[in-house]
């Protein structure tokens, strides 16, 4: 790896780093710069999702503050994410790539649309649980489990606008503000690529040299992230989550 390229790598790191905290989809930045260095693409991915664990916990420590509260939520959904994020990985070494490659715009599609219409869907929700005397779990109930360990096998295979997937689900299924689900979705995507990255370490090759530019890189701009994500009021965040998944869609499907 050149020293352009180095710094190529070093910088996207920290452009991860920072949208991976604010929404998700960091990977949209790192892949292709890793793969234009020359990497295959297995390699590169794995070699990716090692090198933004540090990025996901330096986002995470970023919204802290937010994260008061919500420690047996974390809990409970974490081990969502575990699961889900090792069968991705699994998954990753075990079928083709095209595999997803159809059904991941769509994914992403549909939870775009379900950011956008969360708040008619939130109020509707409630308005009905009131009239029926039913109440809200605290936890998103079994339905969010189910979505979010679906999101995390798609997370562990590849991860591009992971957040976004995660960010429509609990919005739409946990009563509670967009900035301190943004929290916990920081915490869900550290696990998710640590367990995959771990997983890779006994199964596949990564390019050392990659991994330890986009952690550093992806260190820096988690803190960066965390210091703009939470500034934004809950319909700016909602329109960047909007605007960054519909870059992901355009990406997946021409690039």
């Amino acid at each position: 790896m050149s020293i352009w390229e180095a710094l190529a790598v070093f910088a996207a790191g920290i452009g991860a780093g920072a949208i991976n905290t604010i929404v998700g989809s960091g990977t949209l930045i790192t892949f292709p710069v890793l793969l234009a260095t020359g990497l295959p693409p297995i390699t590169a991915n794995v070699s990716n999702a090692l090198g933004l664990v540090p990025g996901s916990i330096s986002g995470a420590i970023g919204y802290r503050r937010e994260l008061k509260g919500q420690t047996r939520r974390v809990l409970r959904l974490g081990a969502a994410a575990l699961v889900g994020g090792l069968v991705g990985a699994i998954l990753l070494l075990a079928l083709p790539s095209e595999a997803f490659d159809a059904i991941v715009p769509v994914l992403i599609g549909l939870a775009l649309l379900l950011v956008l219409f969360q708040p008619r869907i939130a109020a509707a929700v409630r308005r009905r649980r009131e009239r029926t005397g039913g109440e809200a779990h605290p936890d998103g109930g079994p339905a969010l489990l189910v979505g979010l360990t679906l999101a995390s096998m798609y997370g562990g295979y590849f991860g591009a606008a992971q957040g976004v997937l995660y960010l429509s689900l609990m919005g739409l299924l946990l009563h509670d503000d967009l900035q301190r689900i943004n929290a916990v979705k920081n915490i869900l995507g550290a696990l998710v690529n640590g367990v995959a990255a771990v997983f890779f370490l006994f199964v596949a090759e990564f390019d050392w040299t990659a991994v330890l530019l986009i952690a550093v890189g992806s260190t820096l701009g988690g803190q960066i992230g965390a210091k703009v994500g939470r500034r934004l009021k809950p319909a700016v965040l909602r329109g960047v989550i909007i605007a960054v998944g519909i870059v992901a869609i355009l990406q997946l499907t021409l690039g």
